[in-house]
């Protein structure tokens, strides 16, 4: 389930004379270690003639090489391709074990090899205050590597506001921080040159940027997105992590590059990984650059909402479905369930690592209750011990609705069945008249009722 996107990028030079080309070299050809798919690729020069070859640099990436045997009036590139933006998790890597937290070292033989990409220069001011505000967040805590480099990326996205910077060059690390502002090439600078003073082998990379309108937009307060489809040249970092290999850091959105990230060039440093570049005679130049991006095609996926008739549709085949399994006395039973978190506080610890917390229990009975009238009316539910997962002390919580297949009620009064929501003054001694009431008036023996307690240290 993905989008077949469409990229055109042209870039016009107009001369107000004819004038002599130098070897244009061109890096706007997908790199070999590009993850999201490019199903066709085009690149067209003008004007005629012109001679092309294709290369590769030392890092692999490819590189038109066009020589202009007369003089010209213009010079155009286009470049035509298309990708296929299946959703890639940028987690998915595995680390070597020497690389799974930091601070680690490169072995001798990758840190020979890595070596083009670990240069650095004395730091000025500025700089060295940010590597000592990294280096004093971490301590002397051995900090998991995924983390270490989300802290990092972020810290760049929020020191520094990206704005749009039409004239050449890259800023270096001191005056991006001195402005505290920057294009996207000025931050990926950045954050380069800091990951390789925290002892990383890093690289900037040049690319086109992807940006699709989500089919559905964000619960909570994440980002939004853009309001159109949308595409541009782009720059970002890579740092090198054994086991895993590059891995993309975007400092302007503070993201890990994704499917949206297509590179084109990813060297030691920006001079090498520039879009175009070449000699051209003395002349004045009309410059014009155009980029756009098109759907050209869709596969069905379950977040894109669906017209009428295609939800019509569906359910026709689904009664279909249904009628064809009755009929062949097909039976269906499913072996797992949904997993809820919270949309208001995602991140906390008892969405992602405690077995409870001070919302989920609240959240889970306020579901069941909302689900009942639906799905099990007459239901009665009840609090019982729960799953015992491995490595816990104790076995969890599990909230249980029971209901008769005939419609039979099982419980008449919802408003009577406790609640986590619910505020009285009840103590032990109801507890225990209650048990001893419910005990007779089912006629058991009211000896049998036993006292239960929980162990607090716990």
């Amino acid at each position: 389930m993905s989008i077949h996107a469409a990229i055109t990028h042209r870039t016009s030079y107009k001369y107000d004379r004819p004038v002599a080309l130098g070897p244009q070299t061109i890096r706007l050809r997908p790199a070999p270690h590009a993850r999201t798919p490019i199903l066709s690729y085009a690149l067209k020069i003008e004007p005629e003639p012109h001679f092309l070859n294709w290369q590769q640099d030392p890092q692999g990436n490819f590189l038109a090489r066009v020589v202009f045997p007369e003089r010209v009036t213009r010079f155009e590139v286009t470049v035509d391709l298309v990708a296929d933006m299946a959703t890639i998790n940028p987690f998915d890597f595995f680390l070597e074990p020497s690389a799974e937290t930091y601070p680690f070292d490169y072995d001798e033989v990758l840190a020979e090899e890595l070596a083009p990409f670990r240069v650095t220069r004395q730091p000025g001011k500025k700089l060295r205050s940010l590597i000592n505000a990294v280096s004093g967040a971490i301590g002397d805590q051995d900090l998991r590597m995924v983390d270490m480099l989300v802290m990092v990326n972020r810290l760049i996205a929020e020191r520094i506001a990206y704005v749009v910077r039409l004239e050449p060059g890259v800023w270096s690390p001191e005056k991006t921080l001195t402005e505290a502002r920057g294009s996207c090439r000025d931050s990926a600078w950045l954050l380069v040159n800091l990951l390789r003073h925290l002892g990383f082998a890093a690289r900037f990379v040049s690319g086109y940027l992807i940006q699709l309108v989500a089919d559905q937009k964000p619960v909570g307060d994440g980002p939004a997105g853009p309001e159109t489809d949308f595409t541009d040249l782009h720059a970002w970092a890579e740092v090198y992590l054994p086991g895993a290999g590059w891995i993309g850091l975007d400092a302007t959105s503070g993201l890990m590059a994704g499917e949206g990230h297509i590179p084109l060039a990813a060297t030691p440093s920006p001079s090498s990984a520039a879009a175009i570049s070449g000699l051209v005679g003395e002349c004045e130049t009309e410059f014009s650059f155009e980029m756009k991006v098109t759907r050209v095609a869709e596969t069905p996926r379950v977040t894109k909402p669906y017209t009428p008739k295609q939800w019509q549709d569906i359910l026709h085949r689904g009664q279909a479905v249904d009628l064809a399994l009755r009929e062949g006395d097909v039976r269906l039973t499913m072996g797992g369930e949904p997993t809820f978190v919270a949309a208001s506080d995602f991140e906390a610890a008892e969405w992602n690592i405690d077995a409870m917390g001070p919302t989920k229990r609240h959240f889970a009975g306020r579901l069941v209750r909302k689900l009942m009238p639906l799905w099990s009316p007459g239901a009665a539910l009840t609090y019982n011990m729960g799953k015992h997962y491995p490595g816990e002390q104790l076995p969890r919580w599990a909230i249980h609705a029971y209901w008769r297949e005939d419609g039979v009620p099982v419980w008449r009064d919802p408003e009577l069945l406790a609640s986590d929501d619910d505020h009285d003054d009840a103590a032990v001694e109801h507890a225990a008249a209650f048990a001893g009431a419910l005990a007779e008036r089912l006629q058991v023996d009211p000896g049998l009722v036993n006292s239960a307690y929980e162990d607090v240290h716990y």
